[in-house]
């Protein structure tokens, strides 16, 4: 009878479901005490140890307590090499997801376009690995090679696993782009890439995320003034490559001598800037698209604040700072278009004289060729367009004084 009353219970659309879930005080203060001492040994645990989980390494996303209330989330540690999915072996990359991984991708404009070339003369490749990374590759005699295969090409030492991006007059065309002369330099593709290598491969990716805690532990022990960012380990394991960001030279000769021993593989530590911090990690901006850096842009130019200021930005850090801590790469952007208005514009700052009395500037519209000043002795803002001021600076130049500003006011469209 009782759960007869407990089913009608929940049918009732009339029923509030809050009065429904009744609970005793009792039973609210034991839960309370419950979830409090799992989160105080938790956190215990991890002071004792802070190496603990470093091997069962677990994304700050992802929950393993479904009673917190948070989804769960598991991380896909693929795209930083352009795959959606778990790459397999002879099976070629769709550009569909090399192009949805946001990271420098490729649109084969020539893709239509006969190439006069057969695919065995085709001589060079471009092959992408980890984030914003690319490099060239000679083919060897006999070897058809398309985009979006998984291939073995040669490491320093051993050899690299990577997905191939360019082929064809566009790879040449990107390599005239990029300066590349040497062709003798050039390292060799060795093949598709096996079974057994990509499950290397693949092993390799896997233990990125543990060595990358692992060693920021070691950096605080040593004492070191470095952020290290990223990890990339080589397709056979036998190299990692760690990219680390620094204000002043560190020196960390004890530093290898520890990675070296704990992971026994070759350590090269290699310095990069803000800039390409941000390039190589990614992100989305505050214009909620991804990142210019780590999109497209692979050459970077200075900003200086005179762009702003050129652009009548205020100066407000927070704002024109993009995700590196510099002066966003955007203010490039519509530089050029603001000079070549604002030559049309007469000299910023100048002051108007008037029966009324002066006025003095304040800023101006290049869209709407509007400038806006106020008597001195007044905070009203009045708008005037280009053409009046100059004919008002024309006038006092002749030592002419026009009666007042109201005479030539615009009136502003809401």
């Amino acid at each position: 009878m009782d759960s007869e009353n407990r089913n009608t219970e929940w049918e009732s659309d009339e029923t509030d479901r809050n009065e429904a879930l009744e609970a005793t005080e009792e039973q609210i203060q034991d839960f309370i005490r419950q979830s409090s001492l799992k989160g105080r040994c938790r956190m215990e645990d991890e002071q004792e140890d802070p190496l603990r989980q470093l091997n069962q390494f677990v994304h700050p996303y992802f929950d393993e307590e479904p009673d917190l209330g948070k989804s769960k989330y598991e991380p896909c540690k693929y795209i930083s090499r352009g795959c959606e999915s778990k790459p397999e072996a002879y099976r070629t990359v769709d550009r569909r997801e090399t192009d949805s991984c946001a990271k420098l991708n490729v649109h084969d404009w020539l893709k239509d376009v006969v190439s006069p070339k057969s695919k065995e003369e085709e001589t060079f490749v471009e092959v992408r690995f980890k984030n914003s990374r690319k490099e060239f590759f000679r083919l060897p005699e006999g070897l058809e090679i398309c985009e979006g295969d998984i291939v073995a090409v040669e490491g320093t030492p051993g050899h690299d696993i990577g997905i191939v991006s360019l082929t064809g007059e566009l790879c040449k065309i990107q390599m005239r782009k990029k300066n590349v002369r040497n062709f003798d330099q050039l390292k060799k593709l060795y093949r598709r890439a096996k079974v057994s290598d990509v499950e290397k491969w693949l092993q390799s990716i896997e233990r990125e995320d543990a060595m990358l805690f692992e060693t920021r532990v070691l950096i605080d022990r040593h004492g070191l003034s470095m952020k290290l960012n990223d990890i990339e380990l080589q397709g056979d394991g036998t190299k990692a490559v760690f990219y680390y960001t620094a204000d002043e030279r560190v020196d960390f000769r004890q530093l290898i001598k520890s990675l070296a021993e704990q992971f026994r593989i070759r350590i090269e530590m290699k310095q990069i800037g803000a800039r390409q911090e941000a390039s190589r990690l990614g992100g989305i901006g505050t214009c909620g698209r991804e990142l210019c850096c780590s999109t497209w842009i692979n050459c970077f130019h200075s900003v200086s604040t005179s762009v702003a200021k050129t652009q009548q930005l205020f100066p407000n850090p927070q704002k024109l700072a993009g995700q590196c801590g510099k002066l966003k790469c955007c203010l490039n952007y519509e530089y050029d278009v603001y000079v070549d208005a604002l030559n049309s514009f007469p000299e910023l700052g100048v002051e108007l004289r008037t029966k009324k009395g002066d006025a003095v500037y304040h800023k101006a519209d290049v869209f709407k060729s509007l400038m806006w000043y106020s008597y001195k002795d007044s905070s009203q803002l009045i708008p005037l367009s280009v053409k009046d001021v100059k004919y008002i600076v024309s006038e006092n130049r002749r030592n002419r004084l026009v009666e007042d500003l109201e005479s030539f006011e615009q009136k502003e469209e809401k």
